[in-house]
Formats: C-alpha cells, sequence, structure tokens
C-alpha cells in the first residue's frame, strides 16, 4: 500500500496554485525556508552536492537548495504542487528534476544515489513515518547526511502548533495539522538509528507572534530539525 494519507494530498493539491504566495496559507513555509537553507548549507555546502527533497510540494526547498548550486530532484505524490513547482521554474530559471513517485520506490529504484536526503515538514503528514526516514536511508550514500524536520507531541506543541497557529493567529488553515501524527524526538531518534541513520544533530525552530520572526536554537518543545549520518 502507498505510505500516505489521500485527504492530506487532497488538502495540499487545492492549496497548491498559492504555494510561492509569500502572503498565502504558505507564508510560514516562505518564513522559514531561509532558516532552513542556511542550516542545510552550513552543515554540507550545497554547491555541487546531490540532494534529493523528499515531499517537495510546489518546489520552495528544492529551488532554494538548486539556487545555492545544488542538483536537485524533488519528490512528491501530489499531483497539483508537482505541477506548480515546475511551472516555477520557467520563471526561476532554475535547474530541479521533478518526479510523482513515493520515496520508498525511488529508494528501490536508486540506492545510495544522493549526497544529502531533506524530508522536511512532510513527516506528521505521513501513515508510516518510519518507512519514509528507512527510505531516505536507503537512498543517501554512506556517510552522507538526511535533514529531518518535524512537529514535538506535547502539551505546548498543541496549544501553539494547532490552538495557536491555525485557530487563534490563523498563520495555517484549520485542519493543516493532526495533533496525533506529531512525533516525539526520542521517537524520531529511534527510527533513525533502526534506518543505520545516526542522529548528529537536534534544534529547534521557535515563532515569536510579537516580531513575527522564527529563529533557531534549543527550544524543541514544538517545531524542531534533525540532522543524521548514514552510517
Amino acid at each position: 500500500m502507498l505510505n500516505a494519507d489521500q485527504a492530506e494530498l487532497d488538502k495540499f493539491g487545492e492549496l497548491a496554485h498559492r504555494w510561492w504566495d509569500p502572503n498565502s496559507e504558505f507564508k510560514p513555509l516562505h518564513d522559514i525556508n531561509p532558516l532552513r537553507l542556511d542550516w542545510i548549507d552550513n552543515a554540507i555546502g550545497l554547491a555541487g552536492k546531490r540532494i534529493l527533497d523528499v515531499g517537495c510540494g510546489g518546489g520552495l526547498l528544492s529551488e532554494g537548495m538548486a539556487a545555492r548550486g545544488a542538483i536537485v530532484t524533488g519528490i512528491d505524490l501530489s499531483e497539483k504542487p508537482l505541477g506548480v513547482a515546475k511551472l516555477h521554474l520557467l520563471e526561476s530559471g532554475q535547474k530541479v528534476e521533478y518526479r510523482k513517485i513515493a520515496v520508498e520506490d525511488l529508494a528501490n529504484e536508486m540506492p545510495e544515489s544522493f549526497d544529502a536526503v531533506t524530508c522536511l515538514e512532510m513527516l506528521e503528514h505521513v501513515p508510516n513515518p518510519s518507512s519514509v526516514i528507512t527510505a531516505c536511508a536507503r537512498l543517501v550514500k554512506p556517510g552522507g547526511q538526511v535533514f529531518l524536520s518535524t512537529l514535538n507531541r506535547n502539551p505546548k506543541s498543541y496549544l501553539f502548533a494547532v490552538v495557536g497557529a491555525e485557530y487563534v493567529l490563523q498563520m495555517l488553515p484549520k485542519g493543516t495539522h493532526d495533533y496525533a501524527k506529531f512525533i516525539k524526538p526520542s521517537e524520531l531518534s529511534r527510527w533513525a538509528k533502526l534506518a543505520n541513520l545516526e542522529p548528529e544533530e537536534l534544534i529547534g525552530m521557535s515563532y515569536n507572534p510579537l516580531t513575527r520572526q522564527y529563529s533557531l536554537g534549543n527550544d524543541t518543545s514544538v517545531n524542531y530539525l534533525m540532522r543524521a549520518t548514514r552510517v
């Protein structure tokens, strides 16, 4: 069975035409994208690296990495966001290969083909996140890096990421997140190790509603990112 939730695919598909609008429902992605890019670039140096972006959506991160000199493949299972991503290349002039394929299928097709794999803001939207992590590990070369991000599961994250972001501040459409699918860092670390990945870095991403700014730091209680090395 395909490791995807059709309702999730449909949800992002309906909004796909607004993906590149920085004032749309995707404003948070636009706001955090420079932080994510700097984090990845500082860790591996994107220029010349072969990168796979899993769950690329409309291509925001994929294009950003390509702009920094990476050779990028972006994959997703939602048709409309991929269409938007391909169209945006005509405007930006960047080069990204986009494919509609499950990460597990690509792992069978192209094992150990990438210097690094990114899978950001996706794991909390799939039925079996452990399967995705295992496939990411298979796709990266030994010694390569896998970059993951998701939402912690605790009362604070429910308050901030669901109640606050979706209902109070209305930064995200209602129903964007299912709290039951949030992932504790201990769970993510366990799945990574089972997939022959060694966690190297765990950092948090925080939002200040007064300044409307995001920042990276030590607070992993809501949003957090992990960098792991393929053993």
